[in-house]
C-alpha cells in the first residue's frame, strides 16, 4: 500500500511537471509572434544598412524565413517547431550568429551564469539562513528590530536597482571596482592569477544578487525561527540546562535549514530572472547579455531557447525538491 501512495506521489508531481513545462513552451512560442514586425526582413534590413549590401528580393527573404522554420502560417511553425525541438533536441539557428545552433551559443555562455548565480545563491542563502535564525532566536531585541527592518526595506528592491548604485557607489564614486566585467578567457582559466581576476571582475555583479537574496532569506528564516522557538521540544532542552548556542546550532538552526531548502528551489526562479538584468548592465558575458541582444532584434530562436531553458531550469529543481521533501522530512506523508 505504502509503495502504491510512494509511485502515485510521483506520478502526480512528474505529470503536473511536464504539463507545466509544455504550457510554458507552448506560451512563450505563440506570445513572440504576437510581437508586431516580420524579425527576418528586420534582420535582413539591420544587415543590408550595416554592411552596405543591395537589398534582397522577397525569394532571398524567404528563403531566410525557411533556414529559420518560420516559413508558413503560425500553427505550422508550432508544429515544426515542437518536432525540431523534442524528437531532435534542436533550438534551430541563432539570428544573432547565423547559422551557428542556439544551443551551442547558450552552451557557451552558461558556464559565467552558472558560476555568477551559484556563487551569489551559496553566500545568500547561509548568510540570509544564519542571520535570519540569529534574529528570530532574538526576537524583540534591539539587533532583531535592525535586522528586521532592514530585511523588509532591502528585500524589495529590484536586483538592477541595486546594481546601479553599487555601480555608482564603488566604481564611480569610490572607484574600487570596474563598472562594466573586462576578463578575456585564456588558455588556462586554473591559475590564481585567472581565478584572482575573475573573482575581483564578478565582485559587483554577485553583490548585487547577493545583497538582496540575503534579506529574504533573512525573513523567511526569522518567521521560521520564531515558530520553532515555541516548540515543546526546545523547551525541554531548555530546562535541560544546554548552552543558548548548542540550542541555536543543535536545535533551531537545523530544524530551520529543511524549510529553507525547500524555499531555495521555489526561489531560483526570481533570482535566475534578476540576474539575467544584472549581467546585462555589467556587460557580464553571461546569458542576460545574449538575451537582451536577442530580443532587440526580436531573435525568435535565441529569446527561446533563452526563456525555455530557464523555465526547465526552474521547474526541474523544483520537481527535485518536491520529490526529495518527503524523504528529507518524514513528517510529510506521501499520497496525501
Amino acid at each position: 500500500m505504502k509503495e502504491k501512495k510512494i509511485v502515485y506521489y510521483i506520478a502526480r508531481r512528474v505529470i503536473i511537471y511536464l504539463i507545466t513545462l509544455f504550457l510554458s513552451f507552448t506560451v512563450v512560442f505563440f506570445f513572440l509572434r504576437m510581437i508586431p514586425g516580420d524579425p527576418i526582413t528586420r534582420f535582413v534590413r539591420m544587415i543590408e544598412q550595416r554592411y552596405s549590401f543591395s537589398p534582397m528580393s522577397m525569394e532571398a527573404i524567404n528563403a531566410w524565413k525557411a533556414s529559420f522554420g518560420l516559413e508558413g502560417d503560425i500553427f505550422t511553425q508550432y508544429k515544426r517547431y515542437l518536432e525540431r525541438v523534442f524528437l531532435n533536441f534542436d533550438l534551430g539557428p541563432s539570428f544573432v550568429a547565423f547559422p551557428t545552433p542556439v544551443q551551442d551559443i547558450i552552451t557557451f555562455r552558461l558556464p559565467w551564469t552558472i558560476f555568477l548565480l551559484g556563487l551569489a545563491t551559496v553566500i545568500s542563502w547561509v548568510v540570509g539562513t544564519i542571520a535570519g535564525a540569529f534574529a528570530g532566536w532574538k526576537r524583540g531585541t534591539k539587533i532583531d528590530s535592525i535586522l528586521f527592518s532592514m530585511a523588509l526595506a532591502m528585500s524589495q528592491i529590484p536586483y538592477y536597482i541595486a546594481a546601479v548604485l553599487l555601480v555608482l557607489l564603488l566604481s564611480y564614486v569610490f572607484r574600487i571596482f570596474p563598472s562594466r566585467f573586462a576578463l578575456t578567457l585564456q588558455a588556462n582559466i586554473f591559475t590564481l592569477d585567472f581565478i584572482a581576476n575573475l573573482l575581483y571582475n564578478s565582485f559587483l555583479p554577485v553583490l548585487s544578487l547577493v545583497l538582496i537574496s540575503s534579506f529574504g532569506w533573512l525573513l523567511s528564516a526569522r518567521f521560521i525561527t520564531i515558530s520553532i522557538v515555541g516548540e515543546d521540544y526546545l523547551l525541554f532542552a531548555q530546562s535541560k540546562g544546554l548552552k543558548k548556542i548548542r540550542l541555536l546550532n543543535r536545535y533551531v538552526l537545523r530544524n530551520a535549514l529543511l524549510p529553507q531548502a525547500t524555499g531555495l528551489a521555489m526561489s531560483l526562479g526570481f533570482i535566475v530572472n534578476g540576474s539575467y538584468l544584472v549581467e546585462w548592465i555589467f556587460q557580464y558575458p553571461g546569458i542576460g547579455g545574449l538575451l537582451q541582444f536577442a530580443i532587440n532584434i526580436l531573435d525568435y530562436n535565441t529569446i527561446q531557447g533563452i526563456v525555455l531553458m530557464s523555465i526547465f531550469t526552474v521547474l526541474t529543481a523544483n520537481l527535485i525538491m518536491d520529490l526529495m521533501y518527503p524523504l528529507i522530512d518524514p513528517r510529510i506523508r506521501v499520497g496525501e
